[in-house]
């Protein structure tokens, strides 16, 4: 049981965090006003949230304008697909254990 916790991914204790991977795990790309709509943010607590996945690398960010307004577009990169899965299955061998 406690080598589970070894594979759980302290990036994604935090609630935002995990949603935005979760729907970036299953979406090819995601622009930034889905994303604050789906998960209920504001600008400020998704960018932040965010730019700490960029950090890690688990995330990638593009920022482009159509027309004159901003449009950001999120995907999860290869990195960060392999560390929500890891994160995943330990929370379910977590569960499946005996306590």
């Amino acid at each position: 049981m406690l080598e589970d916790f070894h594979h759980i991914n302290r990036a994604f204790e935090n609630k935002v965090r995990l949603g935005i991977m979760a729907i970036l795990v299953v979406n090819d790309e995601v622009d930034f006003n889905t994303l604050k709509e789906q998960l209920s943010l504001t600008d400020g607590n998704l960018a932040s949230h965010s730019r700490a996945l960029e950090e890690l690398r688990y995330i990638s960010c593009k920022k482009t304008f159509v027309g004159r307004k901003p449009k950001t577009i999120y995907k999860a990169t290869k990195k960060g697909k392999e560390a929500f899965k890891e994160h995943i299955l330990a929370l379910e061998s977590f569960l499946k254990s005996d306590f």
